[in-house]
């Protein structure tokens, strides 16, 4: 067995009942896989719904819970992050607002089985992004078990491939939240418009993206190697982005990068986020 797998399973044999926080993506599947083969009953899951979850990825977590025999374990909440005051004004620290959120959400269900551990499916790789989240969720008494056993994201994937998880070549995902600047209004119609666009380039086949919302813009981040084909069908791209109420459609050649908003933020702003954390 992989000796970081294995110290994966110990850490969490340790905990005794864990409830993981489940968006369905590679990290938090590949985590509750784990913890249910370790186990068992005393492993739930918590999947938060809200307006910042792609409608997509609502579907395909519960599917993913049943696939790996959750049933009644896996608890899917409603929560409501734009009622959070500040959150809908999109600070810098909107994902502490987010986790502190999903803490009100989880740890309800973890008092109620005895005194659960609430786990996080952070890895290692999130320690070098601006990631306030983690450090709130922490304070509220989370655990990020594969950062304890020094797991990367090229790690878990290639475990998650090992396993037969069908996440492991997963795009990466993130709430649609992330999706605009700081300080951009976030309302429920412009993250339905986001999620449409994106749901309507997976349609046209392109896997691992973003739409950044620039107000009348949207900024499109494809992976590199699918920007000449971005290119050769710019006019459905265009099409669909003006029925969603954009006036331009621009693409990024800088391609697909996760926490691409932070690349403005003011040095200073970053080193003291990254203490947040």
């Amino acid at each position: 067995m992989d000796p970081k797998l294995a110290l994966l399973r110990t850490t969490l044999a340790g905990y005794g009942r864990v409830v993981v926080a489940f968006s369905g993506g590679v990290d938090s599947a590949f985590l509750l896989a784990v913890a249910v083969d370790v186990l068992g009953d005393h492993c739930h899951a918590v999947t938060a719904v809200s307006q910042t979850m792609a409608r997509s990825e609502i579907a395909d977590a519960r599917a993913l819970a049943a696939e790996l025999g959750l049933g009644a374990r896996h608890h899917v909440v409603e929560s409501h992050e734009l009622e959070v005051p500040g959150f809908a004004d999109n600070p810098t620290h909107r994902c502490a607002l987010c986790k502190t959120e999903l803490m009100d959400v989880a740890a309800p269900i973890a008092a109620e089985l005895g005194g659960a551990t609430v786990l996080l499916g952070t890895n290692l790789d999130d320690l070098g992004d601006v990631r306030p989240g983690i450090a709130a969720a922490q304070g509220r008494g989370a655990r990020t078990p594969m950062v304890d056993a020094e797991l990367s994201k090229a790690e878990i994937r290639a475990l998650s491939q090992a396993l037969g998880l069908r996440t492991w070549d997963k795009p990466q995902l993130a709430c649609l939240s992330s999706r605009f600047p700081y300080g951009t209004q976030i309302t429920p119609d412009r993250l339905r418009r986001v999620d449409a666009f994106e749901d309507a380039l997976r349609e046209l086949g392109f896997r691992q993206l973003r739409v950044r919302f620039h107000d009348t813009i949207a900024r499109l981040e494809l992976d590199a190697d699918d920007l000449p084909r971005a290119v050769t069908v710019r006019a459905e791209i265009t099409r669909i982005g003006k029925a969603l109420g954009f006036a331009y459609v621009a693409l990024d050649l800088g391609g697909f990068r996760s926490g691409s908003l932070n690349e403005v933020l003011p040095a200073a702003k970053l080193v003291q986020l990254g203490r947040a954390r």
